[in-house]
């Protein structure tokens, strides 16, 4: 098999990168910043994101861009989404127009609400959707890497492609399903961490596990809502890239946005709290993201709304908790079925 190239080294970039060489034998991983890149090939530890954990042999760094994409027949792409545009513009111009594009990003633009696939579309032509496909699921990355069991979906309209990537990510511990509804699996995995972080704040204003339980349901319907809107398969969002990743992301302490959400009902501010993050919640830029493609095609997201209000506008969380209990009563499946 050639060479596969994972760009990001985040902390699911460097897992990916794992991934990859358990997979099939080897795997690139691009880190932007020099100084960190030296220091992970000769420690074999990232210790920014993944501190603790040994990389394999297998996985070569590399700092340069140009070399890490000369010999790539997938290219990987993990960075934060608010970087994915600079980003894509110089893997573009590396890349090999047959090469595979897989998107390991879990977001949206926060101005526009693109998608990943939107992006690379407007930036390189529709053309790139030919060779893209978009990987998600419930993949929390310490636990993958400590060897436990994960599952994560695959999406393409390209069947071929789709299960040519599957099979160069079949690990002993890691398994992937395939899909064609690209538009729901991006979906799926970006607005999870909208709701994630309502999942952390009830958890700081220490509501049991109804309220959670009901948050979390209820958050399912908004984004089974907005993915039909967009185009999206309604099954979709019942499946790994859904309901799956929604659980792990709202129940787990190694969530980033559960953690905000948290931090907010203790009392911090999000100023406060993203200073004293090292990795990127996608949740935060993607809520403001969501808001624009709901008002955009006139879908209800309360939930959505509310987190809005929260994060950039000084709503106490629990006056949140507040309105959203004592909204207008409705059917459970309103905007969901055909009336």
């Amino acid at each position: 098999m050639g060479q596969v190239a994972v760009i990001g080294s985040g902390s699911w970039g460097t897992t990916l990168s794992i991934i990859v060489a358990q997979a099939q034998g080897s795997c690139l991983l691009w880190m932007h910043n020099y100084d960190e890149a030296r220091e992970t090939a000769a420690r074999r530890e990232n210790v920014r994101f993944l501190p603790g954990v040994t990389l394999p042999a297998t996985v070569q760094i590399e700092h340069e861009l140009e070399v890490a994409l000369a010999e790539a027949e997938v290219v990987i792409v993990a960075v934060p989404m608010r970087r994915l545009e600079e980003n894509w513009r110089e893997i573009a111009a590396g890349i090999d127009s047959t090469a595979i594009v897989v998107s390991g990003i879990k977001g949206l633009m926060p101005r526009s609400g693109e998608r990943v696939s939107e992006v690379l579309t407007r930036i390189s032509g529709p053309d790139v959707l030919n060779r893209f496909s978009v990987l998600s699921g419930p993949n929390l990355a310490r636990e993958i890497v400590a060897g436990e069991p994960a599952t994560s979906v695959v999406a393409s309209t390209s069947s071929v492609l789709a299960t040519q990537v599957q099979g160069r990510l079949r690990a002993p511990t890691f398994r992937t399903y395939v899909s064609g509804d690209v538009v729901g699996v991006e979906l799926a995995g970006a607005l999870k961490n909208v709701i994630a972080i309502g999942a952390g704040m009830a958890d700081g204003l220490r509501f049991g596990d109804n309220a959670k339980a009901a948050l979390m349901t209820r958050g399912l319907a908004e984004i089974t809502r907005l993915g039909v809107a967009a185009g999206a398969e309604p099954l979709t969002f019942a499946g790994l890239a859904g309901m799956g990743d929604l659980i792990a992301t709202c129940a787990s302490t190694h969530s980033r946005n559960h953690y905000v959400g948290k931090a907010l009902a203790e009392g911090r501010s999000l100023e406060e709290i993203q200073s004293h993050m090292v990795m990127v919640a996608e949740g935060i830029d993607t809520a403001r993201g969501a808001l624009v493609v709901s008002t955009r095609l006139g879908v209800e997201m309360p939930i959505v709304e509310l987190m809005n209000e929260v994060l950039f506008a000084g709503m106490p969380v629990a006056e949140a908790g507040e309105i959203l209990m004592a909204r207008e009563l409705s059917h459970e499946l309103r905007g969901l079925r055909s009336a």
